[in-house]
C-alpha cells in the first residue's frame, strides 16, 4: 500500500511534467506560427504596396501627362515617389530572396533593414515633408470641377478596382508604409523566444526603423519650421509694420543688446564650429553666384551694346573688294552668329544662374533667422541657469533655435556641393559658348580672307601691307582735309550787272524762284572766303506761303535750308547779314525742294 501511494505522487508529477512540455510545444508551435504569418504579411504587403507605386507612377500619372492640364502640378502631386519605387522594387526582391533561406530568414530580414534603413529615411523623409502640400493640392482640385472630372475619369480608366475617391488613396500609402515597418518587425520580434541571437537582430532592426520615422517627424518639423520663417521674410513693409507690437519690440531690443554684448565682448558668443564652417563655405558660395551674376550682366549689356552698330545695312558707293567682302561678313554675324549666341547665353548660363541665386535666398533667410533664434536662446539660457526653469513660450523658442540649427547643419553640405556644381557646369558652359564663337567666327572669316588677294600672304608680308595701306591711307586723309578747307572760286556766270549784289567778290549759281513752282531764272549772289560753297538761293514769289506780306530768301545747301527777309538782300547789303539769319532742317518732301 504504500508503494502504491507512492507512485501516486510520481505520476502527478510526470503528468503535469508531460503537460507543461506539451504547454510549452504548443506555445513554440503557436509562435512559430504567428510568427510565419508576421513574416509573410510583411512579405505580402511589401508586394502589395510596390505593385500600387507602379499603379500610380505607370499609369495614373502617365495618363495625367498626357492630358497636358493646366493647372495640374504633377510634381507637387507625387513629389519624389519615383525614388521610393526604386528603392522599394530592390528591398521586396531582397525580401522575396529570404524565403529559401528557412532558419536563417529572420536573421537576413534584420540585416535587410539594418542594410536599407539610410535610403527609406532618404528617401521618405523628402516625400512625407511634402505630403501635406499634396494634399492641399488635391483639396484645390476638388474645389475645381474641370480638374475633378479629369482626374476621376483618369483613376476609372486606370485603376477601377480600387475604388479609389481620389489622388489621395495613393499619395497616402508611402507615408502609412513607412510607419508600418515597426509594427510588422515587432509583431515578428514579439513571437521570437528571447535570448536568441535572432531575438537581438529583431530588436535592432526595430529600434532602426523607430528612429527612421522619428529621423522622417524630426525632419518634417524642421522643414514646416523654415517653411515658417520663409513666409514670414516675404511680407510687405505694411504687415510687417502691423504685426509690431509692444513684445517684438522688447524682444528685438534684446537681441540687439545681446548682439552688440557679442561684438563688445562682454559676452561670449556660442561656438558651433561644424556650423560655422559650413555657415562660410556657404556665404563664399553666394558671393560667388552673384559676383558671377554680375558679370554675365554686364557681359551681356556690352553684347547688346556691341549689336547695336549695323555697318552693314549701309550701302557703300564703291566696287566689290575688300570692303563689301567685311560689309557681307558683318552683316552675316550680326543676323546668324551673334544673334545665335546671345540664345544660348541667355538659355545655358544666364537663366540657370538666375535661378541658383533664387535657390540661395531660403538659405541666406535661415542664416539670419537662426542668428536671432540663437540670441533668444542665449538669452533664455542664462535665465534658466538663474531661476532654474523656463516657460512653455521659452521651451518652444529654443526647441526652435535647435530646430533651424539641426536642419542648417544637415542640408548646409548638401546645398553647398550641389550650389559648387551647378556653378562649375555654368562656368564651363560659358567657356564653351565662348570657344564655339570663336571657333565660329574664324570659321567664317577664314571663308571670306580666302578670297581676299592677301588671303594667302604670309603674315610678315600681310603686316607690311597692312603698315603701307595705313600710311598710303593717312597721306590721302590728310590731302582730302586740305582741300576740302581751302575754298577754290567758281566761275563768273554771264549775268547783268545789275543783278550783281556784291559786285567786287567771287560770285556762285543761284536760282531766282519768279514763280510759285520754282520757274528759275540764274542770279549772282557774292561768297566771301570761308563761306559754305555751292549752295542755291531761291526767291519765294509772289509770297512766301504762309506769310503773304512778306517776301524771304531761300539758302538751300545739300541737307541745310535757311531763310532771311528778301530786304536783306539787296544790291550793295553786307555779307554779313548771311551768317546771323535763321537756320532751319529742310522738311523732308518741302515743295520748294
Amino acid at each position: 500500500m504504500a508503494s502504491t501511494h507512492a507512485e501516486e505522487p510520481l505520476a502527478e508529477d510526470t503528468a503535469d511534467h508531460d503537460a507543461h512540455i506539451y504547454e510549452e510545444v504548443m506555445l513554440s508551435e503557436r509562435m512559430e506560427h504567428s510568427q510565419r504569418l508576421a513574416v509573410e504579411e510583411l512579405i505580402t504587403t511589401e508586394a502589395s504596396y510596390v505593385h500600387n507605386l507602379q499603379l500610380c507612377l505607370s499609369d495614373i500619372r502617365a495618363h495625367l501627362q498626357k492630358k497636358q492640364l493646366p493647372g495640374l502640378d504633377l510634381e507637387g502631386l507625387f513629389s519624389n515617389i519615383d525614388d521610393i519605387l526604386h528603392v522599394s522594387r530592390r528591398f521586396l526582391r531582397g525580401l522575396q530572396d529570404t524565403a529559401t533561406q528557412e532558419h536563417e530568414q529572420l536573421l537576413s530580414i534584420s540585416t535587410l533593414f539594418q542594410e536599407f534603413k539610410e535610403e527609406m529615411e532618404m528617401v521618405y523623409k523628402i516625400y512625407c515633408a511634402s505630403y501635406e502640400h499634396a494634399l492641399l493640392l488635391v483639396e484645390s482640385y476638388r474645389k475645381d470641377p474641370r480638374l475633378q472630372e479629369e482626374i476621376m475619369d483618369t483613376l476609372t480608366a486606370t485603376v477601377p478596382h480600387t475604388s479609389a475617391s481620389d489622388l489621395s488613396f495613393f499619395l497616402v500609402m508611402p507615408v502609412q508604409r513607412v510607419t508600418k515597418y515597426p509594427l510588422l518587425l515587432g509583431k515578428i520580434l514579439e513571437n521570437t523566444p528571447a535570448n536568441t541571437s535572432t531575438h537581438e537582430a529583431l530588436a535592432a532592426a526595430v529600434r532602426a526603423m523607430t528612429q527612421v520615422n522619428a529621423n522622417i517627424n524630426e525632419y518634417k518639423r524642421r522643414r514646416e519650421v523654415a517653411t515658417k520663417y520663409n513666409k514670414a521674410e516675404q511680407l510687405t513693409l505694411r504687415d510687417r509694420f502691423a504685426r509690431l507690437n509692444t513684445h517684438s519690440i522688447a524682444k528685438k531690443t534684446t537681441r540687439l543688446s545681446r548682439l552688440l554684448m557679442h561684438e563688445a565682448g562682454i559676452v561670449a558668443k556660442t561656438e558651433d564650429k561644424e556650423y560655422d564652417e559650413l555657415e562660410e563655405k556657404f556665404q563664399s558660395v553666394a558671393s560667388s553666384v552673384t559676383a558671377l551674376k554680375e558679370n554675365v550682366a554686364s557681359y551681356l549689356q556690352h553684347l547688346e551694346a556691341f549689336l547695336l552698330p549695323t555697318p552693314h545695312r549701309c550701302e557703300l558707293q564703291m566696287e566689290e573688294g575688300p570692303a563689301q567682302q567685311y560689309r557681307r561678313f558683318a552683316e552675316h554675324l550680326h543676323r546668324a552668329v551673334f544673334p545665335e549666341f546671345r540664345r544660348r547665353l541667355d538659355r545655358l548660363v544666364w537663366k540657370p544662374l538666375c535661378r541658383l541665386a533664387e535657390m540661395l535666398v531660403g538659405p541666406q533667410q535661415l542664416v539670419k533667422k537662426r542668428l536671432d533664434k540663437l540670441l533668444d536662446y542665449e538669452e533664455i539660457q542664462e535665465r534658466k541657469s538663474e531661476t532654474g526653469s523656463v516657460t512653455y513660450d521659452e521651451e518652444a523658442a529654443m526647441n526652435t533655435y535647435l530646430a533651424i540649427n539641426a536642419l542648417l547643419v544637415a542640408e548646409l553640405p548638401r546645398f553647398n556641393q550641389v550650389a559648387m556644381q551647378l556653378l562649375g557646369q555654368l562656368l564651363g558652359s560659358f567657356s564653351v559658348l565662348q570657344q564655339d564663337l570663336a571657333t565660329e567666327v574664324l570659321h567664317e572669316a577664314k571663308k571670306e580672307v580666302e578670297q581676299m588677294p592677301h588671303g594667302h600672304m604670309l603674315l610678315p608680308a600681310f603686316w607690311r601691307m597692312v603698315e603701307d595701306t595705313l600710311q598710303q591711307s593717312g597721306v590721302q586723309l590728310r590731302t582730302f582735309i586740305q582741300a576740302f578747307e581751302t575754298v577754290t572760286p567758281s566761275p563768273l556766270l554771264q549775268v547783268p550787272e545789275a543783278l550783281c549784289l556784291l559786285p567786287n567778290s567771287s560770285p556762285i549759281a543761284w536760282d531766282q524762284a519768279s514763280s510759285p513752282r520754282c520757274r528759275c531764272q540764274p542770279w549772282r549772289v557774292a561768297q566771301r572766303e570761308g563761306d559754305i560753297p555751292m549752295c542755291h538761293l531761291k526767291l519765294l514769289n509772289p509770297r512766301w506761303p504762309h506769310s503773304p506780306q512778306l517776301s524771304r530768301w531761300l539758302l538751300a545747301s545739300p541737307s541745310r535750308h535757311a531763310a532771311l527777309r528778301s530786304s536783306a538782300c539787296r544790291q550793295g547789303s553786307p555779307w554779313w547779314c548771311w551768317s546771323r539769319m535763321t537756320r532751319r532742317a529742310a522738311p523732308s518732301g518741302a515743295w520748294w525742294r
